[in-house]
This record gives structure tokens, C-alpha cells and sequence, in this order.
């Protein structure tokens, strides 16, 4: 047995963790550890954590880390700083970032964590994990040779006893949402942590050869027939532009739009809108328009004649492109599938500009599937430290099994997604209609 298949699964992670950190032991004793032609694996004990409660104290060591190290763009320090300031910082989130270094100095890792305080209970979890697609360490590029599963599992148990010795970092319940199996080229240490599958996945495809072999790679002849007469359709209703060079006042008024469309399409889902939460929408908006930022922002939208018909902002980072979040306009044009035209454009652009990747990011909606090589199955962790975390343990499992099994069916997925879709229609019926009496009893010239 490989040592990194001794972490075993049970409950409890320190239990885990001491199970690995023997069978590391062993295993080190078995390959003679440094004799030469040999990568020597460095013990768990020998890692050196710090911890930080300040972003900008990290900012400097942070920014240098991400130019080699593994990582996913919703680890950068640009996303999770402007994140921590536009909605972390107002909820009272505390950051808590670990690093882990070699003997010699060396940066091995940056795991940015945060406690949640809600009421009497605190929890220990991602940094932005609600806005982070994935969540994960950022990974030294030779992580995996230097540490490994056992060693970090090992190390794990340091870890949490040094955030819970520091008062400002106690926690009831450690919750880590979305891990990827991989960061990188790399497997994801957080995996030895005893995990299950988070109700959605994400998709990735691999971006190949010129548009048009492309497209015919992915979509049916018939298919594509059908799809570009709804482009002729909708070219019959006005010009068709595709637009991203927008700056200023047209690049606000855009993302304005955009949260708009976004709002009605919820309300047509019966989704509670997510950019109504406390400091979401700022959150997008000022990464998108800051100059510190906005290169990291593609924001583009298609125009159909007068009519902004679909936008979308994606983030762009080496040679991927992740596309975050994306509209389209539901009156009369969107019979003739404006959100599909725009994605396709989406993707000759992605193509066009050397990307390798186009990351749909995480979500099980239909279209995504057409275009992907792969679904990303990501995994929870989730675990209690005190008799209060165990209490919400409890019933945040409960939730979350039944949530992932309504979702992995599609029969019971289809049902429940009909039932709040009708539920939503009312709920905006009946808001409307009030709304509609209100104005019209404070309106003088009614």
C-alpha cells in the first residue's frame, strides 16, 4: 500500500492525521529517505506556520508566491483583498492566513482561511469561500514532492491546534467548501482531510485548433444549423455587435445591466438574488473598474440593434479564461438565443487570444455540458471542534446530503427546479402587482 492511501476516512481529522503521520514514518523508513537519486520528503514537524490576521501585512510574500506557485485565480490576492474589503471586513470576517515554510525559508504554501463569527458560533473556513468558484492553498510548484498527503495530514493537526491556541483564531467548526481535486498540475492536500462531494461540479474544456474546427468538434451538424439560423434571426431584429472595449461611464453602465438582467433571471428561477447580499454587487463592480484590477476583468457584451442583448465579465489569469457571470435579456430577442450567440463569440475570442482553457466555473446548467471535456467533481470538508460546532455539523450535513442527492438526480432535479421556477413567477406576480398599487396610489397625476 502506497502510504498516501493510509489516511483513512473516518469522522475525525486529528484521528486521520496521526493514522497518515505513521504511515509516513513508516514509509520513509522503507525508502531510505535522502540516500541519493531520492527526493527527500520533508517531515510534517519540520514545516514552520505562521499565521496572519492581516492582508496587507502578507500582501508583498502573497503577490511573489502566485508568479510560481499552483493556484486558481480565486486565490490571488487582488480577488481575496478586494473581497475581505468589500464584504469580509463589514461581517466582521477575520482573515486567518497560514503560511507553511521549509527549514531554509523556502515558502512552501499559502492557505488563506478566515474564521466566521454568526452569533455564538465561530467557523473556520475559506477566505471569500461564498464568491471563490474553488477553494485551495496556494501550492510551492514541488509541494507535492516536498510534503505530500501523509506529511501534510500529519501537519494538519498542528495547524488547527495553533489557530485554536491564538484567541483571535478559536473556532466551533471547520467548513471548506469547493475544494478541487487539483490545484494545478497537483493533487490538492486538503483531500486527506476526509471530504464528500459538493452538490455542484464545474466544467472545463480544453480550447483546440481555430473556431470553426472547434465548433464542429463540439456541436452536431444539424445543430449548428439551427444555431446560426437564430443568429440570422436575431441579425433580422438589428445589428449585431460584439463589444469589449469598454471603458468609463460605458463599462458602469454595463455591469449595471448586468446585475439587472441578472436579478430578473433569478426572480424567473425563483433564486434569491445573490447580488442583493451585503456588498456583492460593490465587490464586482470595483474589481471591475479599479485600475489595479480591472486587467484581471473581461467584460463584454452584444448589442442587437439598440438592445444590450446578453453581457458577461469573466476573469482572465495566464492561459485560462473563467467565465464568471452571464446575462441575457428575456424580452421579445431571447427566443433567438442572444446569451448562446454571445458565448460563441466568447469562445472565438478565448481561441483568437492564445487561451489554453475556458473554465465555466462551477454550476450544472445544461449548456455547459455541450461544450466540456470534463466535469471537476469538488469536495467539502466538514468537521466539528466543540459541542456547539457539532450542533451545526449536524444539521449543515443534513442539508447539504439532501440538497446533493435532489441535485444528482435528474428526475428529482427537473421537479424541484419547475416547482421553484412557478414559485417564482408567483412571488414576482404578486410583488409586481403591488408594486404597480403602490405607484399608483402615490402617483398625484394617477
Amino acid at each position: 500500500m502506497r502510504f498516501e492511501e493510509a489516511v483513512f476516512s473516518g469522522p475525525d481529522p486529528v484521528v486521520r492525521a496521526e493514522a497518515a503521520g505513521c504511515a509516513f514514518e513508516a514509509q520513509a523508513r522503507v525508502m531510505g529517505l535522502g540516500a541519493t537519486g531520492l527526493i527527500s520528503i520533508l517531515a510534517a514537524d519540520a514545516v514552520a506556520l505562521a499565521l496572519h490576521d492581516d492582508l496587507g501585512a502578507v500582501a508583498s510574500v502573497w503577490q511573489a508566491f502566485e508568479a510560481e506557485a499552483s493556484h486558481t485565480f480565486f486565490q490571488t490576492f487582488a480577488w481575496l483583498d478586494a473581497w475581505q474589503r468589500h464584504v469580509g471586513a463589514p461581517a466582521d470576517v477575520l482573515p486567518a492566513i497560514v503560511t507553511g515554510r521549509h527549514p531554509d525559508g523556502m515558502l512552501l504554501f499559502i492557505l488563506p482561511l478566515a474564521i466566521h463569527r454568526q452569533r455564538a458560533v465561530r467557523r473556520l473556513t475559506f477566505l471569500g469561500a461564498d464568491l471563490c468558484d474553488y477553494n485551495a492553498p496556494l501550492l510551492h510548484p514541488e509541494f507535492e514532492a516536498m510534503l505530500g498527503d501523509a506529511a501534510f495530514a500529519a501537519l494538519w493537526p498542528r495547524l488547527l491546534g495553533q489557530l485554536q491556541a491564538d484567541h483571535r483564531f478559536t473556532f466551533d467548526l471547520i467548513d471548506l467548501p469547493k475544494i478541487p481535486e487539483r490545484v494545478g498540475d497537483q493533487r490538492n492536500p486538503l483531500l486527506v482531510l476526509g471530504t464528500t462531494a459538493n452538490p455542484s461540479g464545474a466544467y472545463v474544456t480544453a480550447l483546440t485548433g481555430a473556431w470553426d474546427e472547434f465548433y464542429a468538434s463540439k456541436r452536431s451538424s444539424s445543430t449548428r444549423k439551427r444555431e446560426r439560423r437564430q443568429v440570422r434571426q436575431l441579425a433580422d431584429q438589428g445589428e449585431i455587435r460584439f463589444v469589449d472595449a469598454l471603458e468609463g461611464d460605458e463599462r458602469r453602465r454595463t455591469l449595471d445591466l448586468l446585475f439587472e438582467q441578472k436579478a430578473r433571471s433569478f426572480d424567473r428561477m425563483g433564486v434569491r438574488n445573490i447580488f442583493a447580499r451585503p456588498g456583492y454587487r460593490s465587490l464586482f463592480t470595483a474589481f471591475a473598474m479599479d485600475l489595479g484590477s480591472r486587467h484581471l476583468v473581461h467584460l463584454s457584451r452584444m448589442e442587437v440593434g439598440p438592445t444590450i442583448a446578453a453581457i458577461s465579465l469573466g476573469f482572465v489569469s495566464g492561459s485560462r479564461y473563467s467565465l464568471v457571470i452571464s446575462s441575457y435579456d428575456g424580452g421579445d430577442l431571447a427566443r433567438f438565443g442572444p446569451g448562446r450567440a454571445h458565448l460563441h463569440e466568447l469562445l472565438r475570442l478565448a481561441i483568437q487570444n492564445g487561451f489554453a482553457v475556458f473554465d465555466f466555473t462551477i454550476g450544472d446548467e445544461a449548456y455547459k455540458q455541450d461544450w466540456c471535456d470534463a466535469r471537476l467533481t469538488l469536495q467539502d470538508h466538514l468537521s466539528a471542534a466543540t459541542w456547539r460546532g457539532a450542533i451545526v455539523v449536524g444539521l449543515v450535513s443534513l442539508f447539504r446530503s439532501v440538497k446533493r442527492a435532489i441535485k444528482q438526480s435528474p428526475v428529482l432535479w427537473r421537479q424541484f427546479s419547475r416547482a421553484r421556477s412557478r414559485l417564482g413567477a408567483v412571488r414576482v406576480s404578486r410583488f409586481g402587482a403591488a408594486g404597480r398599487r403602490q405607484a399608483k396610489n402615490t402617483d398625484p397625476h394617477a
